[in-house]
């Protein structure tokens, strides 16, 4: 598979006007976090029937599949947006790289409901992509409670307190 050309996929959703939460490392990274960077791109979508559909054909456009190692092109899946809402997470992969759709992440039962009010529209390789606050991060990553972001925690807790410190003195 190639690089992960986050700013491309985005774009494709962009396109179809899907509402998403960019959650995760990338979310961290795009506020400036000084973590690792990640191989793929994680979204919490908003599960309204419209949204569905309108990821489904940016899913279509992206020529996404299934991700598995065992066939590292992915596999194909039929999927329209009644279908996508049946799963609470889908490991996907297209041309563009490794993406991931959680729609409850850990510590965020309702999804997007529960990370939209606090999200933020930056701006990554010229195109706006909505991603969760970095506290939201964090509080998803302590629940996840996975090695991999356990061993990120501290330098997220550390860019948290420098970000709230830069804030007080303007």
């Amino acid at each position: 598979m190639s690089e992960l050309d986050a700013a491309g996929i985005v774009e494709v959703l962009n396109r179809h006007r899907v509402r998403y939460v960019v959650i995760g490392a990338f979310a961290a990274i795009a506020q400036q976090a000084p973590i690792p960077v990640t191989r793929d791109i994680d979204f919490t979508p908003e599960a309204s029937p419209d949204n569905l559909r309108r990821l489904s054909k940016a899913l279509k456009q992206l020529a996404a599949r299934i991700r598995t190692d065992a066939v590292p092109e992915g596999l194909p899946f039929d999927h329209d947006g009644p279908a996508l809402g049946r799963a609470a997470i889908w490991n996907l992969v297209c041309p563009l790289g490794e993406f991931d759709i959680s729609f409850s992440p850990s510590a965020f039962e309702r999804g997007y409901e529960d990370l939209a009010p606090r999200a933020h529209l930056v701006r990554v390789a010229g195109v706006e992509v909505n991603v969760a606050d970095l506290a939201d991060v964090i509080r998803s990553k302590e629940a996840a409670g996975r090695p991999k972001d356990l061993r990120v925690l501290p330098l997220l807790y550390r860019h948290l307190q420098h970000s709230k410190e830069e804030g007080a003195e303007t």
